[in-house]
Order: structure tokens, then C-alpha cells, then sequence
């Protein structure tokens, strides 16, 4: 069903007659904007104004050129204007991995190709340039914040802040020993150094990211839930992956990998369930009762022949859905209008009903919902008033996109990355009429053909 279009006040009272214009930094004045909050509202012919770098209206336009006067103006005449998408997924370093070891199932894939070349070639400099290359391609396509799991975290830092990108940093976990780290207490303890290192920016944040359940022991386990509940620091978590997963940890444990989490304290609120693929109706009551989030990512699960996540039965019970890209070792793109679009559709074929997971519904977990589930709704996801100013904007103009009844609908099911035209976050540009701001990607591509001659060897 076609969503209505809103055109009343959002966020503003009448001036009185003799109030000067508000100052503000920036006034974009667009076509549509969708805000996600209130849910299902397109509004049209509105302005939004970003002032140190938040959110301070959001009302028509004529309204706006009465009660602001700001330094910059943006006209976006032909725009949808959106909150930046939020990656609730990814190993961003991966991208160095783009392509090598592709066609392979998820064992195969992980034992045979992925964990060796990154035993040979993972080191902070791999970290570092594969960082910043995702964090290009992510602002490039309308991601102004991920959610990320992976080796030397500092190094990922230093690259997220390099790029102006927010950034969620797991300190990721493993019982053996890799270039990184010799076990999980040298990973946990290096993890949560960097954590105290970079608690002070604001744009990055941290969780407790232990890989797997068959990769993490119960004495690890009891650790993590004590530092998430002491630190009040999320835990990002691949669970119920693939069938093996499940299986393996029925004959090894005598209980589902969900059930033994519950059992060790670890299934709260504060737990991100990656991919959740092979659930019970059990699970679902379990992750819905306890108030689980989880990161779904129909691409990667797709590509690894993994099954697909029941995220309808998920949203029917009142579970928070995020969308991730995982990485682009096995995605192979860090796009999420592709995950926006995989989801909606792998949705309707799974449920045989094409009325499930609507534009609107899949918007909003590429947005509010991956930013819930990692503890930042209060700060990004929608277009409140307060919230930080990360925006993305998509051009309609192009033929290609039209035409247009229904610009949510056309976001899910039409547009591609190609028609993000603007990105900011915390007010700064950061892709202005379709190319990156202040970010040298010329300079980085010959670093990157570096490390593609060292791979293919």
C-alpha cells in the first residue's frame, strides 16, 4: 500500500512576530524527506536544519526560511532525503578479501581460504588500508555508521576517524592464537586497552565481539557477560549461522548455541545475534523475550548457501531487526540498498506472502534498527530533532528512476548507491554531489594494489 504524504508541521511552533531567524549551520531544503520517526511518514516539500552538528528543525520550507538563517543552504529539489544507513554487520579490513574465495561453502570458506590468508597477511597496516577502503565505499553509498568485528582494533579506529565515518569497533575474541593475539584473555585485554584509548571521540564506540559459540569456551563466555553487564558494553556475536553450527553444539553441548548463551548470561538486551539463521520457534521466543536485536544479512547468507534468516516470524514478535552487509569477503559489496533489497524480497519468497517486511518495514532496519540494536537510537537512525545530523540524500532526477509514486518504496525497490548524491555526518559533507569530501581515494588505490599483488601470490 501506498504510504500517505505528510505535508503538516514536524517539530515547530509559530514565531512570534518580532523573533529574529534562529542561526543555524545548514538548511537543506528537499523534495521528500523520510524521517523513519514517526514511523511510515513521507513528508513533502519540508527543510531540515543542522546546527553543531545535530538536527535543530524539521518543518515545511516556507516555515523554515521564516525561522532560520543559515550560513550554508543545500537545495535538494528532486531528492529524498533520509537518515544515513546504519551497518549493523561487517569486518570492514575484509574488503582486502574481496573476490578471493568466492563459490565456496561456509566451512570451506572460513577453514580453507579465509583463516589462513589472514594468518599470513593480517597485520595492523592490512587492518588499517582494508578500513579505510570500506569506509570509502560505505560513505560513498549512504553508510554513515557500521558496526564492525575485527583485528587490531586500533588500527580500524584510525581509519574510521580518518574518514569522518561512526564507527561501532568490536574487540573481537578467540580462543587460539592469531597475528593479532595468542588467546582470549591477550585479545580481551588488548581489546578493551584500545577501548580506553578512544573512549574519548565521540564518534566511535565499542563492544565485547566474541566470534561464534564454537569458537568461544564457557569460562570466555562468563568473562564477556560480566565485562558487557560491568562496562554496560554490547556483545556482537555470530549465532545460528549455518545448520552445523547447530547440530555441533547439540552433540558437543546438548543444547542449541542460543540456549547455552542463555545459560551464560549472555542473552539480554545487550546481545546483537548475527545472521540467526536456523531458529526454532524456542529461539524466537527466547530472542524476543529477552529483548535480543538481530543483525540480519540476506546477501552474505545467500552467497554462503546458509539459509535465510525468518525475519518476518523475527518482526511479527517484536524482535529489533538491523541490516548488515557482513564483509565483502563473502557479500562481495558493502551496499545497502542491496541488503534493503535482498531482505525484502528473500522475505516474501521464504514466507510465500508478498506482503511481508513493506519498503517502510525494511527502511527502517537499514536505519533506527541497526542503530537500536547497538545502543545508539538515542543519537542516530531517524530524523529527530536532537539527534546527530547523519544524512544521506538520493537523486530521483536520473530517467532511469522514474518514475516515482512512492519514494520509500523506490529507495527499497529501484535506487542503487549510484544515486546517493550527498552523505553528512554529525553535520560535516562528506560525499557532496555524488564524490567523497576530503578523502584522497586516488592516493589509497595504489596501497590497495599493493596488498592485491601479496594476496594472489
Amino acid at each position: 500500500m501506498k504510504s500517505p504524504m505528510k505535508t503538516g508541521k514536524t517539530g515547530t511552533t509559530d514565531l512570534a512576530p518580532d523573533t529574529l531567524p534562529q542561526s543555524v549551520d545548514l538548511l537543506i531544503h528537499a523534495r521528500w524527506i523520510i524521517p523513519v520517526e514517526p514511523a511510515g511518514i513521507t513528508l513533502e516539500n519540508h527543510s531540515l536544519a543542522v546546527h553543531d552538528g545535530r538536527i535543530a528543525g524539521l518543518l515545511p520550507r516556507a516555515e523554515a526560511e521564516q525561522r532560520f538563517q543559515a550560513t550554508e543552504i543545500q537545495e535538494l529539489g528532486n531528492h529524498v532525503l533520509l537518515p544515513g544507513f546504519v551497518n549493523s554487520h561487517t569486518h570492514a579490513a575484509m574488503t582486502l578479501f574481496r573476490g578471493l574465495a568466492d563459490d565456496l561453502p561456509l566451512e570451506q570458506w572460513l577453514n580453507d581460504r579465509i583463516w589462513p590468508a589472514e594468518g599470513k597477511h593480517v597485520s595492523a597496516d592490512f587492518v588499517h588500508d582494508g578500513t579505510l577502503l570500506a569506509a570509502a565505499e560505505m560513505l560513498r553509498g549512504g553508510i554513515t555508521t557500521c558496526n564492525d568485528m575485527y583485528f587490531f582494533p586500533d588500527a580500524a579506529a584510525r581509519a574510521f576517524a580518518t574518514a569522518g565515518m561512526r564507527a561501532m569497533l568490536g574487540i573481537t575474541v578467540l580462543e587460539f592464537p592469531t597475528p593479532y593475539a595468542s588467546d582470549a584473555d591477550d585479545y580481551l585485554s588488548k581489546g578493551l586497552t584500545v577501548r580506553d584509548q578512544w573512549r574519548d571521540v565521540s564518534m566511535l564506540s565499542f563492544s565485547l565481539a566474541p566470534h561464534a559459540p564454537y569458537t568461544i569456551s564457557d569460562r570466555t563466555f562468563e568473562r564477556i557477560a560480566s565485562l558487557s553487564a560491568q562496562l554496560d558494553l554490547p556483545v556482537h556475536i555470530h549465532v545460528h549461522e549455518s545448520r552445523s553450527e547447530v547440530e555441533d553444539s547439540l552433540k558437543q553441548h546438548g543444547m542449541r548455541p542460543l540456549a547455552r548463551l542463555h545459560g551464560l548470561g549472555l542473552v539480554n538486551p545487550n546481545l546483537i545475534a548475527v545472521h540467526a539463521v536456523h531458529l526454532d520457534a524456542g529461539d524466537i521466543a527466547l530472542l524476543s523475550r529477552e529483548g535480543v536485536s538481530v543483525a540480519h544479512n540476506p546477501t552474505s547468507n545467500m552467497k554462503l548457501a546458509n539459509g535465510a534468516c525468518p525475519v518476518a516470524s523475527l518482526v511479527r514478535q517484536g524482535i529489533n531487526v538491523g541490516l548488515g552487509t557482513d564483509g565483502a569477503a563473502s557479500n562481495n559489496r558493502l551496499d545497502m540498498f542491496q541488503e534493503m533489497r535482498h531482505a525484502a524480497l528473500l522475505a516474501k519468497l521464504t514466507a510465500n506472502d508478498p506482503t511481508v517486511l513493506d519498503a517502510h518495514t525494511t527502511l527502517h532496519m537499514a536505519t533506527l534498527g541497526g542503530a537500536r540494536a547497538m545502543g545508539l537510537d538515542a543519537d542516530i537512525g531517524s530524523l529527530k530533532i536532537g539527534k546527530f545530523a547523519d544524512l544521506c540524500a538520493i537523486s530521483l532526477q536520473d530517467w532511469i528512476v522514474q518514475p516515482c509514486f512512492d519514494p520509500v518504496s523506490h529507495l527499497v525497490y529501484v535506487t542503487g548507491r549510484e544515486q546517493v548524491s550527498h552523505v553528512w555526518v554529525g553535520g560535516h559533507c562528506r560525499v557532496n554531489a555524488h564524490k567523497l569530501v576530503d578523502f584522497d581515494v586516488a592516493a589509497l588505490l595504489p596501497v590497495i594494489n599493493l596488498w592485491q599483488n601479496k594476496l594472489q601470490v
